[in-house]
């Protein structure tokens, strides 16, 4: 299964960087999806913040890429798959 394909098909997922970042700051989030071409200022804090928390971090490589997985039409620097 593509990366894509496993946001694609959680139940339960945030969409977008400020979302994420609360998700992984209430232990909710069980992996996070960036973009390769989002903007480092933007997505580096949620990267940091991952890797404290010990979340698993996927790289996909466009937001376009995230955005299509997250089922919507316009890209997203990030995402995550949510607990159940």
């Amino acid at each position: 299964m593509k990366p894509g394909e496993r946001l694609k098909n959680a139940r339960k997922k945030s969409i977008g960087t400020k979302q994420t970042t609360k998700a992984v700051q209430k232990g909710a989030a069980r992996v996070v999806f960036i973009a390769k071409d989002a903007e480092r200022h933007v997505v580096d804090p949620l990267m940091r913040l991952c890797a404290e928390r010990n979340v698993e971090v996927i790289l996909l490589d466009t937001m376009a890429e995230v955005g299509r997985a997250c089922g919507i039409e316009v890209g997203s620097a990030s995402a995550a798959i949510l607990e159940e």
